[in-house]
């Protein structure tokens, strides 16, 4: 069975939701959608966008937030892909509401989950100022520090990219196994379109004269203990 979470809201605010749909196939036409799994309103002092699965071992959780109190985290049911519980767990949080940190991603590598998240703002063009930052941690559901010590949950967060050159605010990001290893994928604006792919395991570069948010991938290395763009 193949299991999406996806996400509605309306911009900027607290009227969200996530639900699930799945698939035996995940061929086109063969998704069935099985409703809500958690929301958020002006009640909450979170926002239910963004979810991001983890599986450890037999157990499921989904990260979830944006903006407002940050990151949080809910137990899910293997099962039914609802939820099993109804505690929320805070993950990371900026020092103000008013700073963005959201797309929770996480990812285990040695004995540590790493915690990545997009800080400030997205989908302005060049004036994006999104950056990925990280923290980890020996259990999935909490105790995140930075490379400094300092909890997620108290504005911690070790920067991981940002812009540079001619790339503009990546985010929205996520990291899998791959056979070159832990790669890193994200969204980005470019002044000049910078399209990233690996040719016989070797990063290449091609230049396109458009505008746009294109997808950029990179390999990450562990070697260090945190994660460093390759």
């Amino acid at each position: 069975m193949v299991q999406v979470y996806y996400a509605a809201s309306s911009f900027g605010s607290q009227n969200s939701a996530i639900f699930l749909a799945a698939s035996t196939t995940g061929a086109v036409g063969s998704w069935s959608n099985y409703g809500l799994v958690t929301s958020s309103s002006t009640s909450n002092n979170y926002n239910a966008i963004d979810p991001n699965l983890i599986i450890d071992g037999s157990n499921w959780y989904l990260a979830f937030g944006s903006w407002w109190t940050g990151i949080k985290q809910i137990k899910i049911s293997s099962s039914t892909g609802k939820p099993s519980s109804t505690s929320v767990t805070a993950l990371a949080q900026r020092s103000s509401t008013s700073l963005g940190i959201e797309a929770a991603a996480m990812y285990k590598y040695g004995s540590y989950w790493y915690l990545f998240t997009s800080w400030d703002v997205c989908c302005q063009g060049t004036s994006s100022t999104y950056n990925i930052r990280v923290g980890r941690s020996t259990s999935v559901t909490g105790g995140f520090v930075d490379k400094s010590g300092v909890a997620l949950t108290s504005g911690g967060g070790t920067l991981v990219l940002s812009t540079h050159d001619a790339i503009y605010g990546p985010g929205g990001q996520d990291v899998y196994d791959d056979g070159d290893g832990p790669i890193l994928v994200y969204r980005k604006r470019d002044a000049f379109i910078l399209v990233y792919y690996i040719l016989n395991g070797i990063p290449s570069l091609d230049y396109y004269t458009s505008s746009g948010s294109w997808l950029g991938i990179n390999r990450l290395d562990f070697s260090s203990g945190w994660p460093v763009v390759a």
